[in-house]
Formats: structure tokens, C-alpha cells, sequence
């Protein structure tokens, strides 16, 4: 208690508010305090704070975009000091490249009674893995379910697919997340900055958010009368991984563009094992490589715009093209038909089975501020087209020879083709202390399917919603929030027979048809949901509280499954009377923070009175397979609770050290599998670090030298047919600086991941039912060269 008070005695703090040269609030500019070294960014009303500063002369430093710098000092010797308004001279010559430091986090604690968690493109660079999911997980409350070293989903505190929203660029990003088998078509390289927001989000990104959301900023706009780019380089010795992203940017008074194109090659990856087991199944492994795990990628990006002081309009277009292969031995239904001969012959070919995914995107982004207002609209495209590729091979009553008149190849097993239209619009407007936000969304999808081999049918789906949230700022310490959304959705489903007969007995005879995998169904959801928050910011000490509701509805595998889903050598068969999930959830966020220490705390409780998940049941298929489980999709009250926490330190002059934590509960309070827990519930885990910062006074500047070691928990809290996953032990070494080179900084990270070459199994791995363990020793270089030149006259 003495030195909680002592803490809070040294520390001060600051608010202030900035504007721009037209009396109108600047949101997002930086406002930085030296010698203190931190840094801020202005909320929708132009707002700033500082909560653990110390007393005595401190200079503001204030940059926004087209706007000069402002500088002023203070004495800040009272417990709370405000600073009249910082108004900002616009642009009237040319000014260098200014290169700031942000601190988004530190802002969301401040203002947002949500959990979030910033991260900016070092942060990516200094944890570079095998795809965006895989270099966010360490982060608490983050995990990944996948399959291969290049393909993960999002799992926010044990959720995934469906139920957690990825946006970029202010679009609701669509693919086939229903699948554990590729990953986001997300370039991490283009990766500017985003934000992970756990728990709940459904009022402000639709109601798939029902876990979280991963919202991928845009990026800032090139400087003025600015050319330049970066190069990206990196590379892993684990899979043989080369890759290289090149930048292009460049920047004419109030237009810019912004170019981006990346390639990246890697092969079979290798695992600390000879031998694993296709359930009972033994695979010898050549070398300990997963055969015919390689892959390449192909990626595209362009923007351009037009920024001014009261509209500013963004083109953004991609194209993500991923090509990988599926680990022979564990795909299809017969995993001793593998020419292990075939496809050891080299690492880096890409044979059957494997997967192509292609996604196109088109975004408009654009942002007015007539009045008070500030009013942004999205504009979307997208089209993901996605192709699994395998020999024939046929099961049940499908005919022994591929027919020749098919107009299906006969190595094309799947096909979906999904084009989406999105449209978003916000509009914010301050009044007095309140800082409201109004906004409605609309989605259309067409998905469409083909190939030999059937798991869910075509559908056209219509997702619509409106909400209204209000930010009260008290006073500079206390935030209260409120929300309030409605959703409407419809899901018309296509009816599917299939292309051979199979034999029918009925009474006592035996007959040929061809059954109807799936039926014509139409069904229609609408929910009302609410938020309800408050952030308090007493000196030293945060204190944040969020409870709300959502809800999701279900998709189209959920409804029309019927087909056996190859990767987890089981049939799936969907309920077309599913009800939509709801869910209820209380967050809570402890901070305290004082001269070298931080400590934050992030409890939840969570409640699903109807959650959705598949469930094993006694039956066995013999029409499409070969005496595959059978697996439907049932609905069961679940009760969830755990929290994260993070302790950080610095101590001496140049270390500092970090325990990153986190627990997760589940148990099913109803249906079958009662008293059970969810699948692919994440063990409890803590992650201790140690940090190195060296200070050199020449060249190398942000130089740092680290060790991650991570302690995971067994998992025995399973729901059958699970296997219980052992408890490991993994240490992590990374290092890096920046490296002065004339007027721009050369990035350098080094990361050594899985250090003793430790074989363990991940419960939230795809791969894990199957006893594979995960990756060993992967070392990873990463070299980012900026240019840039002045275009002035």
C-alpha cells in the first residue's frame, strides 16, 4: 500500500486537446512528451491524455498529417495539468519526413472499455511466423487453428472461424472461414497496423464478432512531395522459406499511391519426429520432413487517394493467390495410398493433394467532415475462389472408373467460389462531453460450388445491421459507453443431388437413385443486442468494465453439412434447424502502472445459452466413405470464463522483463456432450521474458537482445473423441536493431523459434489429432530497407 501511494505521488497527469487549422477536431494525431518518452494519439474530439508522467518540464510535441509540427514545454507540477488547445498551422512548404513513434495502445486503455491489443508492423517484423495468425500469437487471449506452416485461423480466448471478424481496411474480410484446412488471405507484409479487440465486438464490426475482432487500420498516407518504398526481405530454415516484399510509394500534394508486391516460396516443413500415427496408422517421415507440405504465394496490393482538409478518399485493390499442399498421408480417406517415393523425391513440389485460393479485393474508403461532423463510407468487392485438387478416388457407391462424359476434371475434389458486396457507413459527431456514432452495414454473398466431392451447398446470403454508440466523457479521467445494434440476416441454400446412384432398399427391394445431399431451405434471423461500459483512469491505476450481448447467425456448413470433410477423416451433417448464438459477456480490465512496472489484468465471463458445435455421434457412413463417424451440428447451453495478465518491469538501466499470462474455461451445461468442455479449448500457458536494450551511440539504434520461454499446461479437459494433450516447455530467442544508413534506418530481426528443438503437440493444431508435433528448430531473418527522395519542384 506505502508504495502504491508513493507511485501515485511521483506521477502526474496531462490532457490537452488539438485542432486543426480549420477549428476542427485532429483525430489521430500524435502527441508525443520528452524527456518523458511517451506518446498518444487524439481520440474523435481531439483529445489527448498522459497518466503516469513525471513532475517537472516536459516538451509537447504534436504532428498530424498535412499540418506543421507543434512544439510547446510545460512544467507540470500539479496532480492533474491542462494544456490550452494546441491549434495547427497547415502545410505551406515542404517539410521532411517525420518518423513517430505511436503508442495506440496505451490510448485504447485510456478511452475503451473493450480489451484491445495494438500491433504495429515491427511488432509483426520482430515475430515474423509462417502467416498473420501465427506472428500475433504471442499476444494473450490469441492463438491459431490451422493446418501446415502457412495456414491458420484466428482462436480470440478459445473462439475461431465464424465467430471472430478479421477487417481490413474497414471491410469485413470473407473467405471460407469455416475451414480449418487454409488460412486468412491476409499479405502480413502489407500489414501497416491493426487492432485485436476480445470479447464481444458485434456493435460496431456485424454479428460474426461474437469472440473479437482483428481490424486491420489503413495505412497512413506517404508524407509531402514524398517518392520512396522499402525493400522486404526474409527467410526460415525450417521449411527452406525465401520471400521478399518490395514498397513503392509517393506522394504530390493532396494525391498518393501506394504499391506493394510480395512473393514468398518455402517446402515441406520438418518436425523432432521419424515416425506419427494416422490414428493407428503408422507414417515413416524422410528426414522428419512433412511431405508435401510446400507452398508459394503471389501477392498484390495498390492504393490510391486524394486527401484533403475536409474529404479524403482511398482506393485500395489486392490480389492474394496461395498455392500449398496437404500432408499426404493425412488427407483423403485411404492414407496408405501415398507414393512416399513420389514425393520425397523432392522438398519443394507441390503434388497432389493440395489447394489453390485466389482472392480478389476492391475497397473504397472514404471520409467527409462537413460541420462537426465526420462522416466515412466503405464501399466492397471481394472474391474468393478456392480449389482443392486430388486424384480420384472413389468410396460407396460412386463408380470405380472417373465417368469420361463429366465435365468436372477429375482431380478438381472441391470448388467455392464466393463474390461479396459490402457497404459500411459511420458517421461521428461530437456534442458537448458526448461523443456519439452512428452507423449501418450491408453484405451480400453468392458462393457457389463444384468438383466431384461434396461437403455444403451453394447458398446466397443477405446480412444487414444499424447501431448507435455513445462515448460521455466525464471528465479526463472517467469514460462512460453505451450501445445498442440491430441485425437482420437470410440464408437461401441451393439444393444438391448427387452425380451417381447408390442403392436404396425399401420395402425389401433394392433400387437406384440419386440422393439429394442437400434441399432448397431459406431461413431468416433478426436480433436486437446492447453494450454497456465504463473506463476510469484514477492517476496510477485503470479500471474498465464492459457487459453486453450478441449473437450469430448460423452459417451454411452449420445448416446443410452433408459430405465427409477429408481432413478430419469424418462425415459432418448439418441441422437446418439450427437457432442463431447468443451470447452474454462481463470484461473486466485492472491496470495499474508506476516508474518501471505495468500490470494489467483482463478477467471475463461469458455465457451461450445456445452455443453451435459438432458433435460425434454413434453412426458410421458407408455411402461416401469408408466407416467414417458420423459428426452433427447440435446446439448446448456452455459457460466460459479466464482472463489474461501481463507484468512488465524494467529494471537497471537497459533490461526489462515480461510475464505474459492466460487461463480459459469451458464446460457444456446441456445436450450430449454435458459436462464436457468445447474443442480445441487452449491450455493454460505462461510466457516469461527477459529483454537486453543496448544503447549504442552511432549506428545502431532500438537495439535489443531477447528471451521468450514458454510454459504450456497439459490439456485434460477434453470432449471426446479428443485426445489429451501433454503440457510442454519451448524457448524462443530473438534479437534486432536499427542500423543508421546516411538519412534512412535498416531494419534487422533475428528469431529462433523452438531453441532445444523440443517436440510437443499444440491442442489448438489441426495437425494434432493426428499425433503430428509441431515444427522444430526455425531460425528467421528479416531485413527491411527503406528510400525514399523528396519530389519537391
Amino acid at each position: 500500500m506505502t508504495v502504491a501511494t508513493g507511485a501515485m505521488a511521483q506521477s502526474v497527469r496531462l490532457a490537452g486537446r488539438v485542432l486543426d487549422h480549420t477549428q476542427a477536431p485532429a483525430r489521430g494525431a500524435t502527441v508525443a512528451v520528452y524527456p518523458a518518452a511517451k506518446t498518444a494519439v487524439t481520440d474523435t474530439a481531439g483529445y489527448f491524455s498522459f497518466a503516469d508522467l513525471p513532475r517537472g518540464r516536459q516538451q509537447i510535441t504534436v504532428t498530424f498529417t498535412g499540418h506543421h509540427q507543434a512544439m510547446l514545454e510545460v512544467n507540470l507540477r500539479k496532480h492533474l495539468n491542462k494544456v490550452a488547445d494546441i491549434t495547427l498551422i497547415p502545410f505551406t512548404r515542404v517539410l521532411g519526413e517525420v518518423v513517430v513513434s505511436d503508442n495506440y495502445a496505451g490510448r485504447n486503455r485510456r478511452e475503451s472499455s473493450l480489451q484491445i491489443e495494438a500491433v504495429n508492423s515491427d511488432y509483426i517484423r520482430r515475430n515474423l511466423g509462417g502467416s498473420l495468425m501465427q506472428s500475433l500469437e504471442r499476444l494473450p487471449g490469441v492463438k491459431t487453428i490451422g493446418i501446415g506452416s502457412g495456414n491458420s485461423k484466428p482462436l480470440i480466448r478459445g473462439l475461431g472461424f465464424n465467430q471472430v471478424v478479421v477487417v481490413d481496411n474497414g471491410i469485413k474480410h470473407e473467405g471460407q472461414q469455416w475451414g480449418a484446412d487454409h488460412g486468412l488471405e491476409i499479405d502480413q507484409f502489407a500489414v501497416n497496423r491493426l487492432e485485436i479487440i476480445k470479447g464481444p465486438a458485434s456493435f460496431v464490426y456485424g454479428s460474426d464478432a461474437i469472440a473479437g475482432a482483428i481490424d486491420i487500420k489503413p495505412a497512413p498516407p506517404p508524407s509531402q512531395d514524398t517518392l520512396g518504398g522499402a525493400f522486404d526481405l526474409a527467410g526460415r530454415s525450417n521449411n527452406n522459406q525465401y520471400g521478399g516484399s518490395l514498397q513503392l510509394y509517393g506522394r504530390k500534394g493532396a494525391f498518393f499511391f501506394d504499391t506493394r508486391l510480395t512473393h514468398t516460396a518455402y517446402g515441406d516443413y520438418r518436425v523432432p519426429a521419424d515416425t506419427v500415427y494416422v490414428y493407428s496408422y503408422a507414417v515413416g517421415l524422410n528426414n522428419r520432413y512433412v511431405r508435401n507440405t510446400a507452398g508459394r504465394e503471389w501477392n498484390l496490393h495498390a492504393s490510391a487517394g486524394w486527401m484533403g482538409s475536409r474529404m479524403q478518399s482511398v482506393f485500395y485493390l489486392s490480389r492474394v493467390y496461395n498455392k500449398t499442399g496437404f500432408f499426404a498421408n493425412a488427407h483423403g480417406l485411404e492414407p496408405r495410398r501415398v507414393d512416399a517415393a513420389l514425393h520425397d523425391r523432392s522438398n519443394r513440389d507441390m503434388l497432389m493433394p493440395n489447394q489453390e485460393v485466389t482472392h480478389h479485393k476492391i475497397i473504397n474508403r472514404s471520409v467527409f467532415r462537413p460541420g462537426r461532423h465526420r462522416l466515412e463510407t466503405e464501399l466492397g468487392f471481394q472474391r474468393n475462389f478456392r480449389q482443392e485438387w486430388n486424384q480420384y478416388v472413389n468410396h460407396g457407391y460412386m463408380p470405380p472408373v472417373y465417368p469420361g462424359h463429366m465435365q468436372v476434371p477429375s482431380t478438381l475434389e472441391r470448388q467455392y467460389d464466393k463474390r461479396v458486396y459490402s457497404l459500411n457507413i459511420q458517421d461521428e459527431i461530437t456534442l458537448g462531453r458526448h461523443a456519439l456514432t452512428f452507423g449501418a452495414n450491408g453484405e451480400y454473398q453468392r458462393n457457389r460450388i463444384d468438383g466431384w466431392s461434396f461437403l455444403i451447398p451453394s447458398f446466397d446470403q443477405v446480412t444487414a445491421g444499424a447501431f448507435v454508440y455513445d462515448k460521455l466523457r466525464l471528465n479526463d479521467a472517467l469514460f462512460l459507453h453505451g450501445a445498442a445494434r440491430y441485425d437482420y440476416g437470410r440464408i437461401d441454400m441451393k439444393e444438391y443431388t448427387d452425380w451417381f446412384s447408390s442403392d436404396i432398399v425399401s420395402n425389401g427391394d433394392t433400387v437406384r437413385q440419386y440422393l439429394q445431399r442437400a434441399g432448397n431451405l431459406t431461413r431468416m434471423f433478426n436480433s436486437v443486442n446492447w453494450s454497456a461500459g465504463v473506463n476510469f483512469t484514477p492517476g496510477a491505476f485503470t479500471l474498465k468494465a464492459n457487459i453486453g450481448s450478441s449473437f450469430r447467425m448460423p452459417i451454411a456448413k452449420e445448416l446443410g453439412a452433408n459430405g465427409v470433410n477429408y481432413h478430419y477423416f469424418r462425415y459432418e451433417k448439418g441441422d437446418p434447424g439450427l437457432s442463431p448464438e447468443r451470447s452474454y459477456q462481463l470484461d473486466l480490465g485492472l491496470g495499474w502502472t508506476a516508474t518501471g512496472w505495468s500490470v494489467e489484468l483482463s478477467p471475463f465471463f461469458n455465457y451461450f445459452p445456445n452455443y453451435i458445435y459438432l458433435n460425434p455421434t454413434s453412426q458410421h457412413d458407408y455411402y461416401y466413405g469408408a466407416g467414417n463417424q458420423v459428426f452433427h451440428y447440435a446446439q448446448s447451453r456452455v459457460m466460459r470464463y479466464g482472463g489474461e495478465a501481463q507484468v512488465r518491469y524494467r529494471f537497471l538501466e537497459h533490461w526489462s522483463a515480461e510475464i505474459l499470462g492466460e487461463y480459459l474455461y469451458n464446460e457444456q451445461l446441456s445436450g450430449e456432450k454435458k459436462g464436457y468442455t468445447l474443442p480445441f479449448t487452449p491450455p493454460p500457458s505462461l510466457l516469461l521474458n527477459v529483454s537486453y536494450h543496448p544503447v549504442f551511440r552511432k549506428t545502431l539504434h532500438e537495439s535489443y537482445v531477447s528471451l521468450d520461454y514458454r510454459l504450456t499446461a497439459k490439456q485434460d479437459n477434453i470432449v471426446p473423441p479428443e485426445r489429451k494433450t501433454p503440457g510442454y516447455r519451448v524457448l524462443n530467442f530473438s534479437a534486432g536493431s536499427r542500423v543508421r544508413l546516411k538519412r534512412h534506418d535498416l531494419t534487422i530481426h533475428l528469431l529462433v523459434q523452438n531453441v532445444l528443438n523440443t517436440r510437443y503437440l499444440r491442442h489448438t493444431s489441426f495437425y494434432r489429432l493426428i499425433q503430428l508435433p509441431e515444427p522444430g528448430r526455425n531460425i528467421i531473418l528479416s531485413v527491411k530497407i527503406p528510400f525514399s527522395v523528396s519530389i519537391n519542384g
